[in-house]
């Protein structure tokens, strides 16, 4: 037997709310193991980025080959990748060894929480081009939705314009988007979730122009008050290709496969669902911790570990 398998290509966060560090912990927590493949290496903690350092995009190659040759992945999360020549390189990867990444969810890194760049300007186009039409699932928030539609001044205000804009990103080729609306200030965080329909394992998403209007599901919790809020992109996108991974390994369980499967939209949904609730419950059993020494000059990180230590 094995346990299910979540890969992470990300950068670091050495004070752990962020990067692979968030990503190994949210992997544990709904109970994948986690591998993870350094990008980048931010010098950050709760209250901003002080400087970055690139891992070459040789090396980031090397290490997700030396995992993908022995460890049969189920999901793979791929967040800050920070140059457009390690895009591309990521980006090759999948497209040459597509079967070895397993449901693939992309979190299109752009900025910190704490407002610092994290991807070079000229990524931008790589990371639109190359990288979106190979995802499974996106999970850009709103300023990033914007950017990657070239409108970075156009950041939607209102559920009605997040429902325009998922569609408008479903059209840049991933398999599905999940438009997280937790920069408004509503009384619910309100995402959306946009499919296309009659996808099937085995279709790929790029160049695929889809047949009907695409599928909108609005997922909606109670929002959390509070500062600790550093790290909650890559969370919600790692839990969710945790519990895609689950279903993938229990996919090849009742089938009898030898490899991982890449999950339908059913599964799909059900993993952004409860990726959504894992979130929420980290935000809600963290959100009075004062972690850092200025616990009121920046944004602490949610609890990763609180449903598992109950």
């Amino acid at each position: 037997m094995r346990p299910p398998v979540a890969m992470t290509i990300a950068g670091s966060d050495p004070s752990g709310g962020a990067g692979i560090q968030a990503d190994l912990k949210a992997f544990s927590a709904v109970g994948a193991y986690g591998c993870a493949c350094l990008t980048s290496l931010p010098s950050q903690n709760t209250r901003g980025v002080r400087d970055v350092h690139g891992v070459p995009s040789e090396v980031v190659a090397t290490q997700i080959e030396s995992v993908i040759d022995d460890l049969p992945v189920d999901a793979t999360k791929i967040g800050m990748l920070g140059t457009a020549d390690v895009v591309r390189t990521v980006a090759a990867l999948i497209s040459e060894r597509r079967e070895h990444f397993g449901t693939v969810v992309l979190d299109p890194v752009m900025v910190a929480t704490s407002g610092d760049p994290l991807l070079s300007e000229d990524a931008d186009a790589a990371l639109r081009g190359d990288l979106l039409p190979l995802a499974d699932l996106i999970t850009p928030n709103l300023p990033e939705g914007a950017r990657l539609l070239g409108r970075p001044d156009r950041v939607a205000q209102s559920v009605e314009e997040m429902r325009t804009q998922a569609k408008e990103l479903l059209a840049l080729g991933p398999r599905a988007v999940l438009l997280k609306g937790g920069h408004m200030r509503t009384g619910e965080a309100v995402d959306i979730l946009a499919t296309v329909p009659g996808w099937a394992p085995g279709a790929t998403s790029s160049g695929n122009e889809p047949e009907a209007d695409p599928v909108l599901v609005e997922l909606s919790s109670p929002r959390v008050r509070t500062r600790n809020t550093h790290g909650t992109g890559c969370t919600l996108s790692s839990a969710i290709a945790g519990f895609a991974a689950r279903d993938s390994r229990q996919e090849m369980r009742d089938s009898d496969s030898a490899e991982p499967r890449v999950i339908d939209d059913d599964a799909l949904e059900a993993a952004a669902r409860d990726g959504k609730n894992f979130l929420t419950r980290a935000l809600k059993d963290g959100a009075e911790w004062r972690l850092s020494r200025y616990p009121d000059q920046g944004h602490g990180p949610v609890n990763h570990l609180s449903q598992v230590l109950r």
